[in-house]
């Protein structure tokens, strides 16, 4: 069996990327750090998506992957496909007015309840009733069906937040993040999570979000990414408000938590509220656009140049503070989040340009845009590719590596549903790391970069971080604690560029390996991701899963 399945890896990991000379010098370390400091420069100003910081980073991107030798695979031949954001706000504070117990409440924008702008309907005046939907999930693998015997068409469905405990923690965050979705397809017009816990406000926290502009991309035929279409409501309530939308329910809000806390496997049974909202809201927008980076360098193999593998960082950061306090660092630089995984990306891309021979599947190069916006660029490229969508056979997603340690281990988010699993594991091996489970599964990374996006249009796709072995966890804790998402995430950091150098030749051989091996990345049999999103594409024979 073992070497049945020895021989099988070579399917995903072929010898030519297990021989393929590369050096951890300082050349290739040098390299990695003029990127990353050139694109977490001050003069950057954070990189914010639509920028002119942003606008000059896209262009050093292009300028790179033109020294390197690749061909330009944006729109009309240039390196850019311009992604068409909206950024929606509100002309004046929504009027929401909640029918409860025979009585108008006037629910207070920001206090009571918020509203998010609409980036589809520049006007929304309309009233709807509520329906509770327990979970709000319909899952057929795992028996999920929040919405049997339910009526939500035209309604307004309220989902307790999180899933009953027990399912891996990758379908847990999927779940999660498909609630608007499930929401939508039932027929719901609008959509309100209610925490799990008393006293907590629930998704869209009112203080935090109430009024805030919201920005998605748009396209020509006026979909919109983040918005389920037929979606016209996405609420946030407050927990005082929350609890009174269950006044003469079978169960109270308190109850229905309890009873939660208490098995969390339990399925919560829904059913119809009483109150009713009456929404008069009229949103303004300001539509721009910004760029994706996209380079290709042409397989050689006649039969399977035509596939592409794909290998991506975003470019975008969080920009300059607002509220920034006189003298006070204002800029978030993002220089581990992800000017070091676009850096790093880009030395993968000039190590396929150094060999003598070029790889047999075509390998495409994406720095993307609005990935802190909510996975915006990768998400709008994935609807809308430069190269046929069918052509993309697996991806791997450079975001944040902690290059502040040597680093020995990887975690591969998303290795266990492919066999870029095997292929990132022996990859691995060959250069002495090692690849381990996901230690943070309560951060929901699976769902929050931008390969998540592919993995929805049925891609294998597995998103690379830095390990916590020899010493990493430390650092991830106080990365996480207090740098993450900051301006300290800047160039005074001690960052190990000899680490950035390692991350990036690693990320080199997985993708020659996935764009040499005999067969294109495939699902293993009997994934959740792979039968959900591509049905009837190619399956790994069960032995690779054992990963021998």
């Amino acid at each position: 069996m073992r070497l049945l399945a020895a021989a099988l890896l070579l399917l995903v990991y072929p010898a030519s990327a297990q021989t393929v000379p590369t050096s951890l010098g300082q050349d290739v370390a040098r390299r990695v750090q003029a990127d990353v400091e050139f694109l977490a420069s001050d003069n950057l100003e954070g990189r914010d998506t639509g920028s002119r910081g942003y606008a000059i980073a896209a262009d050093y991107v292009a300028s790179q992957f033109r020294a390197i030798g690749l061909e330009p695979a944006g729109e009309k031949g240039s390196w850019f496909q311009a992604v068409p954001f909206r950024r929606a706000s509100f002309e004046n504070p929504p009027r929401l007015t909640l029918s409860i117990g025979g009585k108008q409440v006037a629910l207070e924008p920001g206090k009571d309840a918020a509203l998010r702008p609409s980036v589809t309907a520049k006007a929304r005046r309309l009233s709807a009733g509520f329906v509770f939907v327990g979970h709000g999930l319909r899952d057929r693998r795992y028996g999920f069906d929040d919405y049997r015997g339910l009526n939500v068409h035209g309604k307004i469905v309220v989902a307790l937040s999180g899933t009953p405990v027990g399912l891996p923690s990758d379908v847990e965050a999927h779940l999660i993040a498909s609630k608007e979705q499930v929401a939508a397809a039932a027929g719901a017009i609008g959509f309100v999570e209610v925490s799990r816990n008393n006293g907590s406000a629930g998704r869209l926290d009112p203080v935090r979000r109430g009024g805030r502009p919201l920005v998605d991309w748009v396209d020509a035929q006026g979909r919109a990414g983040s918005v389920p279409a037929g979606l016209q409501l996405q609420l946030s309530i407050s927990n005082d408000w929350a609890t009174r939308l269950f006044e003469g329910a079978p169960e109270s809000l308190a109850d229905i938590r309890n009873k939660a806390k208490a098995d969390p496997k339990a399925r919560l049974r829904g059913f119809p509220l009483a109150p009713t909202l009456a929404v008069d809201a009229e949103s303004k927008w300001e539509d721009y656009t910004s760029p994706e980076v996209v380079g290709l360098l042409k397989g050689s193999d006649p039969a399977l140049a035509a596939q592409h593998v794909v290998l991506m960082g975003h470019l975008d950061h969080l920009g300059v503070k607002a509220d920034a306090k006189p003298g006070e660092d204002a800029i978030y630089n993002g220089a581990l989040d992800n000017a070091a995984g676009v850096a790093t990306m880009l030395e993968a891309a000039r190590q396929f340009a150094a060999q003598p021979v070029r790889p047999k599947r075509s390998v495409l190069f994406i720095a993307n845009t609005g990935e802190e916006r909510g996975l915006l660029g990768a998400d709008y490229f994935a609807n809308h590719p430069t190269v046929p969508s069918e052509s993309i056979v697996g991806l791997v997603d450079l975001d944040m590596p902690l290059l502040l340690y040597p680093f020995t281990d990887v975690t591969a988010f998303g290795a266990d549903h492919s066999t870029i699993g095997a292929t990132v594991a022996e990859a691995g091996r060959s250069m002495g790391i090692s690849v381990n489970p996901d230690p943070m599964p309560q951060e929901a990374i699976f769902t929050r970069s931008d390969h998540y996006m592919f993995v929805r249009r049925g891609v294998p796709a597995v998103l690379l971080m830095t390990g916590h072995a020899n010493g990493g966890k430390a650092y991830w804790d106080a990365y996480l604690g207090k740098i993450y998402h900051s301006p300290q995430d800047d160039l005074t950091q001690k960052i190990d560029w000899n680490a950035g150098a390692r991350y990036a030749l690693l990320n080199y051989r997985i993708a020659r390996a996935m764009a040499d091996a005999a067969q294109r990345p495939m699902w293993l049999r009997g994934d959740y991701f792979g039968d959900l999103y591509d049905p009837q594409g190619p399956r790994a024979p069960v032995v690779i899963a054992s990963k021998p």
